[in-house]
């Protein structure tokens, strides 16, 4: 018999390959999303969506009323630029929703909260490649301080509470369903572009690296995690720096594209190196987060070309 398990932002990119992944796990999957960028049709069959915002006193009762046990909230401001230039509203969402939900989930049945963290922002400008989790936290967003922020407050609810918690530090994320829109990540953004014949811009040199992890892999730690007793913290990523000049080429190949990107200004205050090794993640939970981007990209632009 599966638990009750309500995924926050499970209409969004990654929300809904984990909410799908839990459905054929044969757990009870109920969706909260405020459909502010996720969207109804990647809401998997044989999962529940209300539409309500996480911060707000009807998504605090649903918690309760429906009797979740696992809360994996995946609901978040993501766009890094954006928390910039409002850190508030950032904080709104990212930290204050998160306790909106925690504390009524403790008054309810909620044991476990698996928790959607990142691990290219937390770590900020690395001292060593790749960093594992005992590399200082030292974000330079407000984005990244607020997920620190929630690891530390479900560190509490565990010591306080006894509710057990999991947070995944993903590094960045790209596969299919990502949105290309707004709060996007390059591989979304380059793919759409290239597939519709225009040009693609790289900030700066190109030579900016990132840890790019296929939506699967992060699924597999999700679905790990669940029942995962105490409190916890996995990177994943690859552990491989891939800069944006050869993200491009991989794209390029395999959207047919042939001309060469266009190089624009750098962006001011951009982080220049992230890497994150998931060796805790294969030893303690058997997840090897290990696609490669010559199988991740091709399956992307694929999904793209089709939707």
């Amino acid at each position: 018999m599966g638990s009750t398990i309500c995924v926050t932002g499970g209409a969004g990119f990654i929300g809904s390959h984990v909410a799908e992944a839990m459905v054929a796990a044969g757990h009870r999957v109920l969706i909260v999303d405020d459909l502010s960028s996720g969207r109804k049709e990647n809401v998997p069959d044989g999962a529940e969506l209300a539409v309500l915002d996480v911060r707000s006193e009807e998504a605090a009762r649903f918690l309760v009323e429906r009797k979740v046990e696992i809360l994996v909230h995946h609901a978040a401001q993501m766009d890094v630029r954006r928390s910039v230039e409002d850190p508030v509203f950032d904080a709104e969402v990212n930290i204050i929703g998160l306790l909106n939900l925690l504390e009524s989930g403790r008054r309810g049945s909620l044991r476990q909260v698996i928790f959607a963290s990142t691990g290219g922002a937390i770590y900020g400008e690395q001292d060593v490649h790749p960093a594992d989790e005992s590399h200082p936290a030292q974000p330079v967003s407000p984005y990244g301080v607020a997920k620190l922020a929630s690891e530390r407050y479900l560190f509490f609810f565990h010591c306080q509470y006894g509710l057990d918690a999991t947070c995944l530090r993903y590094a960045n994320v790209y596969g299919p369903r990502q949105n290309p829109h707004g709060e996007a990540g390059v591989v979304a953004i380059f793919t759409s572009k290239l597939l519709d014949g225009e040009k693609a811009v790289v900030n700066g040199n190109g030579l900016q690296t990132r840890d790019y992890v296929y939506v699967d892999d992060v699924v597999r730690a999700n679905r790990a995690a669940v029942n995962r007793p105490g409190f916890a913290i996995y990177n994943v990523g690859t552990g491989i720096e891939t800069d944006v000049n050869t993200l491009f080429k991989h794209i390029a190949d395999a959207a047919g594209y042939i001309s060469a990107p266009t190089h624009g200004p750098a962006m001011a205050g951009e982080q220049q190196r992230s890497s994150i090794s998931s060796e805790r993640l294969l030893e303690e939970l058997s997840v090897a987060v290990d696609t490669p981007l010559a199988k991740g990209i091709p399956a992307t632009v694929d999904w793209f070309r089709e939707n």
